[in-house]
């Protein structure tokens, strides 16, 4: 994976608000106008995606009433290269776009 590494934390805040299963997310990602396969959400829930879209993780935000930083939060580089060398194999990504935490601002997702 290239660019800033990041510890992705969609499971724990879906378990946070009693969203246990994967296909809860599917209903208000299509509320929000994001179409995504059962497969899709499962690998974009139980794996670390490499790209999301924009509109992806604006709606994640908007469900989960919580801010980028709180989806990905950054990792120090030395857990970085150890979990990069506990992984087995490379993770599918999600989405089109890639965007690395930094390309946002965090006062971007900041709620008034």
């Amino acid at each position: 994976m290239s660019g800033p590494a990041f510890e992705w934390k969609l499971r724990e805040l879906m378990a946070m608000r009693q969203m246990f299963s994967t296909s809860d997310l599917i209903a208000p990602l299509a509320e929000r106008g994001i179409a995504l396969s059962r497969s899709q959400v499962y690998r974009l829930v139980a794996e670390t995606p490499e790209r999301v879209t924009i509109p992806l993780l604006l709606a994640l935000c908007d469900i989960l009433s919580c801010q980028l930083t709180d989806l990905a939060a950054p990792v120090a580089a030395g857990q970085a290269a150890a979990k990069a060398a506990g992984r087995k194999s490379r993770k599918k990504a999600v989405g089109e776009v890639p965007l690395p935490p930094s390309v946002v601002p965090t006062s971007f997702f900041e709620r008034e």
